[in-house]
């Protein structure tokens, strides 16, 4: 109860709550979505989120085809499934201080801020499956080009694209940018006087020191595609005998390989498969590029040398069975053939710099409620891109002594793998 609290808590929870805000990066460039409370907790906390259509054309004037396709609207599971806290104790004789919980409070949200933009980097880092590899260290426009191209040739929105740099990275980026200063140029004085980027080749530039780090993949001997006809065919939806038709998660595909002597795959590892080109996904025209999936989980085989069964991001819709949604999503030129060859990208482990494009990337801010007259105070704040925060204090008789928590829950979701991608620097 918010009446319960003296001045100088609800003093300190001003304060933390404003510390909890400014600290925020990555959370605060994803899409923020807001649910219904009380749905969620009825759904056990899960939403299925719809992705945008994607539909093909038809020459000439005869509609037949056409309407012969069935259409499959996607979606994806989100789920509020992170909750982290931070708690404190103080006694009599401390809380003759009240500056000494007021610091507390700032260290426990600044932490709770980097948790949720840890999440989000992470989440980007693992599932991001547009993939630019570079042999150099960061440099500045060419880098980040390189993810412009290849967004806007496989038909990726321009607005609202995002890149968050690790710390080295970005002032690599910004050390290039400083050299040549003249005191006329006020990026160039920027750069050089606050490590500051401005936005670059399209993208919003960010400074992140949540940065995911990818271990390195060994390729081993002529890692290959095991059998033919290893392609994808999304479906909205499943009939379940006494469920219903249930929502299906099109994100993701199960992949047979065989790796030969020596590999060391690693969960999050980058590749490419021989013959296996990305299409703009609107007008399915061959990008003339390798396409890049990502390694989710390795359901059998470690990832070394032998039969392996993956899991793998994006699935492979090259249009082969001809349905109608296949060719409202496919997404590559052809199927891989047996025995194509599988080229990792990741070979030395490094931070990565994750990108994204509009809502391909979503956070879903939750919230606690304590039950009234539990014999806790509570009070409870929303940051400016809506976060909630909960404080909560209970006091102890018999010690003199009185407790703190500060609580935050929230989903991630990365709604769009193929929208959203990472940047792999000094690479083999």
């Amino acid at each position: 109860m918010a009446n319960d609290f003296n001045k100088e808590e609800r003093v300190m929870f001003d304060n933390a709550l404003e510390a909890f805000d400014n600290t925020l990066v990555a959370s605060k460039v994803a899409k923020a979505v807001q649910t219904d409370q009380v749905m969620m907790e009825r759904t056990n906390d899960i939403v299925w989120y719809p992705q945008p259509y994607i539909m093909p054309t038809y020459s000439g004037n005869d509609a037949t085809a056409a309407l012969a396709k069935d259409v499959a609207q996607l979606s994806v599971p989100a789920s509020i499934n992170m909750q982290k806290l931070g708690a404190f104790t103080l006694t009599a004789r401390q809380l003759r201080d009240q500056q000494q919980a007021d610091r507390i409070a700032k260290g426990i949200t600044k932490k709770l801020a980097n948790d949720i933009d840890i999440d989000i980097t992470n989440a980007v880092g693992a599932l991001g499956a547009l993939v630019v590899k570079r042999t150099v260290a960061a440099t500045g426009f060419d880098d980040v080009a390189l993810c412009e191209s290849l967004m806007t040739e496989q038909g990726i929105g321009t607005l609202d694209r995002v890149y968050l740099a690790n710390t080295r990275d970005y002032n690599n980026m910004a050390g290039n940018l400083a050299k040549p200063q003249t005191s006329s140029n006020t990026l160039t004085t920027s750069a050089y006087e606050k490590a500051l980027l401005p936005d670059v080749a399209g993208f919003q530039m960010y400074k992140t020191a949540n940065a995911y780090r990818q271990a390195a993949t060994v390729a081993g001997t002529t890692p290959t595609i095991n059998g033919a006809n290893q392609y994808y065919t999304p479906v909205g939806s499943t009939l379940t005998v006494g469920r219903g038709n249930l929502n299906v998660d099109n994100r993701f595909q199960t992949l047979n390989v065989t790796l030969g002597a020596g590999a060391a795959w690693v969960v999050g590892s980058a590749f490419t498969i021989a013959g296996v080109n990305a299409v703009n996904h609107i007008t399915k025209a061959d990008t003339g590029q390798l396409k890049t999936f990502r390694l989710v989980s390795i359901t059998s085989g470690g990832g070394t040398s032998g039969a392996n069964v993956w899991v793998i991001t994006p699935p492979i819709i090259s249009g082969q069975g001809a349905t109608g949604p296949e060719l409202q999503y496919q997404n590559v030129t052809a199927t891989p053939a047996n025995g194509a060859a599988l080229v990792p990208l990741n070979t030395v482990s490094t931070l990565v710099n994750p990108f994204w494009e509009g809502d391909a990337v979503q956070i879903f801010p939750g919230r606690l409620a304590a039950a009234p007259n539990s014999g806790m105070a509570t009070m409870y704040g929303t940051t400016d891109t809506g976060f909630g925060l909960l404080m909560t204090r209970q006091g102890e008789i018999n010690t003199l002594t009185t407790k703190y928590r500060f609580d935050a829950i929230w989903g991630t979701l990365v709604a769009q793998p193929e929208m959203a991608g990472i940047e792999l620097f000094s690479q083999t």
